[in-house]
Parts: structure tokens; sequence; C-alpha cells
């Protein structure tokens, strides 16, 4: 039985007042012994005192991206040894900011990932398609080929422990949501390309997520649980996406 994980994305937002109160916020909402895993993903800047807000706490903490790269002269780029360092248990790669501000490709996202299982955190791997790529009808071959990356690294028990994240770029920051059997229909698709392993590998959903819309999408077979953007920046909305998840 896979385990429900909502993770909060807060992209580049935050401040050490506004965090502080977002956090302590969460911490009166989410306990201990919760039916659903929890994660904050935040600013690499504000990782140390997100990780002092938390101790001792059930939700756990991540970053946003990781370096392919140990250390070195890669001026601005965070290794992960960096993050375990400050007790990151997860780290997003490959989210479609990324691949569209950054150029990453999906050598590069699956190579993120590997990184960070060989140091023991969890990559929360993204994937989507376009809206033009969705209106054309190739849906299935953008997840097959960006999958496909993953799989080609990862090995089995690497893939177990990985999460996916399905996050149809259209639906991102837009308000629109993938239908719930549309989210479904490619949830079930990137199993069936995980192989031996989907059936153990957590497959979130990303896009638009709101409260109001996270039932429905839990009740599907596939989805097990959602990376939340902007409603991660609301306590009472993003605590509410958590308890659909339970």
């Amino acid at each position: 039985m896979r385990k429900s994980l909502v993770v909060g994305n807060w992209k580049m937002n935050g401040s050490l007042a506004s965090n502080k109160a977002l956090v302590k916020s969460l911490i009166a909402t989410v306990g201990v012994d919760s039916a659903v895993d929890v994660s904050i993903c935040v600013p690499a800047i504000y990782i140390a005192q997100v990780s002092s807000l938390l101790t001792n706490q059930a939700i756990s903490y991540g970053a946003q991206d990781v370096s392919i790269h140990e250390e070195g002269a890669y001026t601005g780029e965070i290794s992960v040894g960096m993050l375990s360092d400050l007790g990151c248990s997860h780290v997003i790669v490959g989210h479609s900011e990324r691949r569209q501000y950054h150029n990453e490709n999906s050598e590069l996202v699956a190579r993120k990932a590997l990184v960070a299982q060989q140091a023991g955190l969890t990559p929360i791997i993204c994937v989507g398609e376009t809206q033009e790529q969705r209106q054309s009808g190739n849906t299935l071959t953008v997840i097959q080929e960006q999958v496909a990356a993953i799989t080609s690294l990862l090995s089995e028990q690497d893939l177990k422990a990985a999460v996916i994240a399905y996050e149809p770029v259209w639906a991102i920051g837009t308000g629109l949501t993938a239908t719930p059997e549309q989210a479904q229909e490619v949830h079930q698709f990137i199993r069936e390309q995980l192989g031996s392993a989907g059936g153990s590998t957590r497959v979130l959903y990303g896009g638009s997520v709101k409260a109001d819309t996270a039932v429905a999408l839990f009740l599907q077979p596939d989805i097990d649980g959602a990376l939340v953007g902007g409603a991660a920046l609301d306590a009472t909305e993003f605590s509410a996406i958590i308890s659909a998840a339970g």
C-alpha cells in the first residue's frame, strides 16, 4: 500500500517572517501520526530556517533543485552534500520551470535524480506536457520520452524509492487543472513505463492543485498525492489538501 504524499513547492517565495508564520500554522494542523506524508520544498536560502522550525515535527523538508556536481567551480550551484548537511529529505528535479527557463533536458534531470538517490535523498522527478503537445495528441509520447530517461539511469530499487510528479505544463500557475480522468490516464501510463517498479513508486499530481479539486483527484487509483505550488503558501488551503489526501 502506497502512503499518500503531499509536497509543497514554495518556488521563489518567502521571507523569514512569513516562513515562520506559515510553518507554525502547518505544524498546528499536521499531527505526528498523520496518515499522509507531508514535505515542503523551499528556496535554498531558507532551508536552515525551516530546518530549525521543523525539529521533531512530522513535516519533512527539501530543496527545489540540486547540482549534478559534488563540489568545485560551479558558482550558484548547490550540491547534494550541502542539502544532506541541512537535513533535507527530498529534492525536486526537472520542474517544468527549470526545463523551460534553464534549458534542462530529460537526461540532465535523470542525472540529478540519480545523484539525489545516491546521497540518500528522495528525488521528486517532474514530468509533463505543454498545451501544444496535448492538443496535438502527443501527451503520452512526451511522457514516455521523459520517463525513459529516468528508467535508463535508475535501478528498480531506486525507482521504487523515488517520487514521480506528473505536472501538465499547461496547468501550472494557470488555474487550469487536468480532469481526474485525464490525470489518471497519465498516472497509469507512467506506472506502466516504470515496469516492475511501477506498483511501488509514488506518483503525484501537480498543476494548480486546490482543496476543491484535490478530493476527486485523490480518488483516482494511481494518484498518490500532490505536488502543490501556489496553494502551499496558504496554510489553510494546503492543510485542506493534506486532509483530502488522507
